[in-house]
């Protein structure tokens, strides 16, 4: 008798020897919470605890095969695309999950300590706008790389944006908009989900210490985590903050850089010593 399988996620991403950001972050995220993830290689880093000083950006045809060799076999419950290096890779990627329109999509294309790609970045922004953020579920971003990628359709302001770009996304096709790191008081960290009625919700977290790397590429897996398992966008966002405030919480420094999140905290609590 064939058992029942785990949730399937596809993730498209960049492969961090660390293990902090990218593919591997997603792998362990997704085994914490339940789910098998399937991994497509984005691009090669190469880096530590402290930095990535390079990053090797993987062919496209390579990543249009990976994916589809991978969909022909086996059903997935949702996709999540992170870094994916390149113009060619985004519009790939973009015409793969177009097949499958009735799984979510869970966008998080900003990881801040990547290197620059020789100048590309407005131009991967544009793509990314124009044929990603159209087909996805829940986008994840930053308040300042929201303002990044609005500065590619509009004149910097000199107030606060951050809801006017927000709906703008929202405007674009993307059903919710996560935005990580919104104004708020200085010992907190505020998230708001926003949809095309406005702000769905809005939470706040206590500040943690200490300098971390992979907090983001935890949440964004967090959720798509959450949705594969069932849960709907809101409650999805707020299980995912949850842990990851968890997984920071239980981060460990396993180099002379920054903190790794520990996404199997609750692994280790469970074990009774002798």
């Amino acid at each position: 008798m064939q058992n029942q399988t785990s949730p399937l996620i596809l993730t498209f991403g960049p492969s961090d020897p660390v293990g902090a950001i990218g593919i591997q972050a997603d792998l362990a995220t997704f085994a914490a919470m339940g789910c098998h993830g399937l991994s497509i290689i984005t691009a090669i880093l190469v880096g530590d605890t402290a930095r990535i000083e390079d990053a090797q950006i993987i062919d496209v045809d390579w990543v249009a095969d990976q994916a589809r060799v991978i969909l022909e076999d086996m059903p997935v419950a949702a996709f999540k695309v992170g870094a994916v290096g390149s113009i060619e890779n985004i519009s790939a990627i973009a015409e793969i999950v177009s097949d499958y329109p009735d799984i979510p999509l869970i966008l998080d294309p900003f990881i801040s300590v990547m290197p620059n790609q020789e100048g590309d970045d407005d131009d991967n922004l544009i793509a990314i706008r124009e044929l990603l953020i159209p087909q996805t579920t829940l986008m994840l971003a930053s308040a300042v790389e929201l303002s990044r990628l609005a500065e590619t359709w509009r004149e910097p302001v000199p107030n606060d944006a951050l809801p006017l770009d927000a709906m703008r996304i929202v405007e674009m096709g993307c059903e919710y908009l996560f935005v990580t790191g919104t104004p708020g008081d200085v010992s907190e960290v505020a998230n708001t989900l926003f949809d095309e009625t406005g702000i769905v919700r809005r939470d706040t977290w206590q500040r943690l210490p200490g300098s971390f790397v992979g907090a983001g590429s935890t949440l964004s897996a967090a959720i798509a985590a959450m949705l594969a398992n069932g849960l709907e966008i809101p409650e999805a966002t707020s299980e995912a903050q949850e842990f990851t405030l968890a997984a920071l919480a239980h981060a460990q420094r396993l180099g002379m850089g920054k903190l790794i999140p520990d996404r199997y905290f609750w692994a280790r609590e469970s074990i009774e010593p002798n």
